[in-house]
């Protein structure tokens, strides 16, 4: 399959797969004319490598990604880890979006959306709407981050509360 296919098939753009192949992410192999010929595993690697950028790993943590998964003496552990980290950060995303969606939800609702200028501050209502949000913490979650970050309870505020990149490692 060439690289017109291969970017058909996987979603990529034929720029972003050459990028790949420069920076030794996959390695399609050369015809006698030298065109790149992509088999099944370089379109497998080329699938999950749209899929994991799109879920934001880094492309450093898609060549570990890659490396253990060629590497058939590897450690479940490994995976597992590089696994764990990434699904912290997700959570800790999905939080940052709940609470955002409650504070725009709340604005709406209590903004009268006329010509006057007075709408509620999203700063003052920003400690329940957290509060709100933590619902789903475990209560000593909840304590051992607030000694960690000195922050009380305002975790999934991502931008307005300006904690979460202190609490991501370890928290959730």
């Amino acid at each position: 399959m060439n690289i017109s296919d291969a970017a058909t098939q996987t979603g990529l753009p034929a720029k972003t797969i050459r990028y790949y192949e420069e920076i030794g992410l996959v390695t399609p192999t050369r015809n006698t004319n030298g065109y790149r010929v992509f088999g099944e595993a370089e379109l497998h690697k080329l699938t999950f490598l749209a899929r994991a950028r799109a879920l934001g790993f880094s492309i450093e943590d898609c060549r570990t990604l890659l490396a253990l998964y060629e590497d058939q003496s590897r450690a479940s552990s490994d995976v597992k880890r590089i696994a764990r980290t990434h699904l912290d950060e997700i959570e800790a995303k999905i939080a940052d979006l709940i609470a955002m969606r409650d504070t725009l939800s709340h604005l709406v609702q209590a903004c009268a959306g006329d010509d006057r200028p007075d709408c509620p501050d999203p700063e003052r209502h920003r400690n329940h709407i957290c509060v709100k949000s933590l619902r789903h913490i475990k209560d000593e979650q909840l304590e051992a981050h607030q000694r960690r970050t000195a922050c009380r309870g305002v975790y999934p505020w991502a931008k307005l509360c300006g904690v979460s990149s202190r609490i991501r490692k370890g928290f959730v």
